[in-house]
């Protein structure tokens, strides 16, 4: 029997003999047309062969599944400034140079949730993409619901830089941005345009009369993309007074017909005047009034329902808290609530691998914050009695942690930090590895499953 080295050096045998053919010549000159036919061959094998090679990169590269985004374009991307990062992905996202799911979402992935149907757990929260500039490129890399913003009635630019830290030992993230976006007047057309564009060819709706006619029209399932949800996060001006919920109730009445669910962020650790998130009474009244503009969006008589009514809280609340909390939400018939928010708290693993970045000020996300996440996401569904859909968001980096959320009580997750340091195909890569760990299970029927049915 041959070994695997003398086959191939039999197969190579004959090659060592061949002699390359050469175009037909004459005793001084070679022949015209024999020369042309030569070099049109080699033009041939030459132009298949890059064909080829620029096909297989282009197929590595648009594909989310694809490890070089991981390995390459990340790790390139860290060698440049957090911000700027940021920046450059959100503008390859806008030109066409991401890449794409190409699978389409297992049906045991889905779930039923304020009357519509998600096909998969996998949501990308608020902070990426802050002014709604690449909702649809974002669905495209895998993810069940995209939410945009923090968006604030006038434009803001933040605080001041350097305000966004990489803690790569930790696989964290510090941000202070301090809820810096165009504001809601740009980023109603940028979501008119998103919306209408499901319904009509054209690139730029002229008017706000021409807005509403085709907002009227659109009888959708999802305002996002089929099974897909769109989020829309709205949060206060930092000039407005904290005790003042005028700025929600805008972003709701203006942004709200353009989501399957709205957010209210009373939790934003980086601005000062977000007082409902710590004083219970102030989120009581909070809720109430945004209750009641939410339930003004709703037209049924022309097919439009109104949003999903979403609060968004933080971590760092005791359990006590928490409860009320969650009895609030219930009282106020609050739709969902996002567990959590970045936290102001330093774990011991963060200050002991990054003493002097651990120092920034700021909401830190990632790793760290796992535990406390998914601790409050699984008292908010034991306090709401399973009543209110939680969305789990927190340290999210594997299958098993989303599995984890789900068992604890999340209907869905949402991830950010984690596609920082594992790229644009984490989507793709939590959905493939989550259909493994549920085993032929539904992702739906283990939702809550973590908890006693005593």
């Amino acid at each position: 029997m041959h070994s695997a080295k003398s086959i191939f050096k039999d197969a190579l045998r004959p090659m060592r003999s061949f002699k390359p053919i050469q175009p037909l010549k004459s005793s001084r000159y070679y022949s015209s047309s024999a020369k042309n036919a030569f070099n049109a061959t080699q033009a041939i094998v030459y132009g298949a062969v890059g064909i080829a090679g620029a096909s297989f990169f282009a197929f590595y590269f648009t594909n989310t599944r694809s490890s070089f985004h991981e390995y390459v374009s990340v790790p390139l991307l860290r060698l440049l400034d957090e911000e700027l990062a940021h920046d450059l992905s959100i503008l390859a996202l806008k030109y066409n140079l991401a890449p794409k799911d190409k699978k389409n979402d297992d049906e045991s992935l889905q779930i039923n949730l304020w009357g519509k149907t998600l096909s998969n757990p996998i949501g990308l929260p608020a902070g990426y993409d802050k002014n709604a500039r690449v909702m649809d490129k974002l669905f495209d890399l895998g993810f069940g619901a995209v939410e945009v913003g923090s968006i604030t009635p006038q434009p803001q630019s933040g605080n001041p830089k350097k305000r966004l830290f990489r803690l790569t030992e930790s696989q964290a993230i510090i941000n202070r941005m301090g809820l810096n976006n165009d504001g809601i007047d740009i980023c109603s057309e940028r979501l008119s345009k998103f919306v209408s564009n499901k319904i009509t060819s054209e690139n730029i709706l002229p008017n706000e009369n021409t807005v509403n006619q085709a907002i009227n029209k659109l009888y959708f399932e999802n305002a996002g993309k089929p099974k897909k949800f769109l989020g829309v996060n709205v949060s206060k001006n930092s000039s407005s007074h904290h005790d003042d919920d005028t700025d929600f109730l805008t972003g709701i009445r203006k942004l709200g017909k353009f989501a399957d669910y709205i957010v209210v962020n009373i939790s934003c650790p980086n601005v000062t005047n977000l007082g409902s998130g710590n004083n219970l009474d102030s989120l009581n009244e909070t809720m109430r009034l945004a209750r009641i503009e939410c339930n003004n969006l709703s037209k049924p008589d022309i097919g439009i329902n109104k949003p999903a009514l979403v609060i968004k809280i933080g971590p760092d609340y005791s359990p006590k808290e928490l409860e009320i909390i969650s009895q609030l939400a219930l009282k106020n018939n609050i739709d969902g609530i996002i567990t959590c928010n970045t936290s102001r708290s330093r774990p011991d693993s963060v200050t002991a691998s990054n003493k002097s970045l651990a120092a920034e000020a700021g909401g830190l996300s990632g790793a760290p914050i796992k535990d406390m996440a998914l601790k409050t996401t699984s008292l908010v569904y034991k306090y709401t009695q399973g009543k209110i859909p939680i969305i789990g968001c927190g340290g999210i980096r594997t299958a098993q942690d989303v599995l984890e959320y789900g068992l604890a009580g999340a209907s869905f997750v949402q991830v950010y930090t984690g596609m920082v340091y594992k790229g644009p195909g984490i989507a793709s890569t939590l959905k493939d590895d989550l259909l493994v760990l549920l085993d032929g299970k539904k992702w739906s029927d283990i939702v809550g499953a973590g908890h006693s049915k005593e």
